[in-house]
């Protein structure tokens, strides 16, 4: 078994080890959490402050002109296309993730009229498969077919996750798209899992989904993006007709006129102080070789899987090229494990019924960082530690 000698060695080789200096990290904490709130950039607190004291506090109302806030759903989702393989003016920032998924899927539903049938995965994170359900009983009619069953033939739409919440599992983006398409359906990607851990490009999707709050951090709250197809941009609609995606919004005129690309999906007013947030995050993402993320990501997880062994179940797939940057295992007590674990300094967490969830965001977790993850969960299993019946208690996010 590697050694933590080994481990620093690859450390001091890593090309992007010099920004985990960019990020704020408590002491004596391993934090594997970030495919569900990523660690905090220390440029966020000064770009926060900025617009919270000078932009707001000195030029109020005027901020909307002054600062440019207006502009930030677009030049954001300009700043955020390159993560995703999108272009200028085919990504708008805003709203949560739910909402942009009830957007893309409402408006594929239009494109298709023909067709009653939406495709989704059971196993998707809860909100896509929620919100698809919702849909259909909204519009009457509609069937909610989970995707193994494998027929796209009669489908409207289809909405998949590239990464998979629980497993990692890593879908075939142009693979699947294609299929999709070639059955004549549309295909709508959710990126909240992949997106600033791997390589993703959908540009030849017809829509795509994103939350910022994870392996992007952007921080609790964080504004969801959505991406139009730039072949779409003229005939999409976007169901949720709100102010912002006016044409003219201050023209203030009685009936709404869908403003011209990807602006057309915005909804209402940007919550900014979020988005300064965003703003401070992709400053980092801007100089990150993307391809040396997706290389040290599959270095790390599957340091991670070698060293945990066979103590655990991998739940995950064991072939890293097939998994996004986390790796889950299995366990019957699995909350009282992860709660025994947090206790100890390493973060993880734990999804229903028995998954213990391990993120890394290659950005800042160290190879050493793995090593005594791994180190720590097996002292946990081995001693059963996770046995003490305080750990037994659920808490409210787990």
């Amino acid at each position: 078994m590697l050694d933590r000698n080994h481990c620093l060695a690859l450390d001091a080789e890593d090309p992007l080890r010099a920004f985990r200096e960019e990020f704020v990290l408590p002491e004596g904490v391993v934090y594997l959490v970030g495919n569900s709130l990523g660690a905090l950039p220390r440029g966020t607190s000064e770009r926060v402050r900025r617009t919270v004291e000078d932009e707001w506090g000195d030029r109020l109302v005027g901020g909307w002109n002054q600062a440019g806030w207006y502009e930030m759903p677009l030049r954001l989702g300009d700043r955020l296309a390159p993560l995703i393989g999108a272009g200028p003016g085919q990504v708008v920032v805003g709203n949560t993730t739910s909402i942009a998924i009830f957007q893309a899927l409402a408006a594929a539903l239009r494109l298709r009229q023909d067709r009653r049938v939406i495709v989704s995965d059971a196993s998707n994170f809860p909100t896509d498969h929620y919100v698809a359900q919702g849909l259909a009983r909204l519009l009457g009619g509609y069937e909610v077919r989970d995707v193994s069953e494998g027929r796209f033939d009669d489908a409207a739409a289809v909405l998949l996750s590239e990464v998979d919440y629980r497993t990692g599992a890593r879908r075939d983006v142009p693979a699947v798209t294609a299929a999709v398409q070639a059955a004549g359906a549309l295909m709508i990607w959710d990126l909240c899992h992949s997106v600033g851990a791997l390589q993703v490009d959908v540009s030849q999707a017809d829509f795509a989904v994103g939350c910022t709050y994870k392996y992007l951090n952007a921080g609790p709250g964080a504004p969801a993006f959505l991406y139009v197809n730039p072949r779409h941009h003229g005939t999409a609609e976007n169901v949720l007709s709100g102010w912002h995606g006016h044409a003219e919004p201050f023209a203030f005129e009685a009936g709404y006129r869908p403003a011209e690309g990807v602006r057309r999906f915005a909804v209402s007013t940007p919550h900014i102080v979020s988005f300064a947030a965003l703003d401070a995050a992709l400053d980092v993402w801007e100089r990150v070789p993307m391809d040396q993320v997706r290389a040290k990501s599959k270095a790390l997880t599957s340091l991670f899987v070698d060293l945990v062994g066979d103590a655990l179940e991998l739940v995950s797939p064991a072939d890293a090229e097939e998994r996004g940057s986390q790796v889950s295992f299995r366990h019957p007590d699995g909350y009282p494990v992860m709660r025994a674990l947090i206790d100890r300094g390493v973060h993880g967490d734990f999804r229903a019924p028995d998954v213990l969830r391990f993120g890394f965001a290659p950005l800042y977790i160290r190879y050493a960082d793995v090593y005594d993850a791994a180190a720590t969960l097996r002292e946990v299993l081995d001693k059963e530690l996770w046995r003490d019946e305080r750990y037994a208690q659920r808490l409210a996010v787990t």
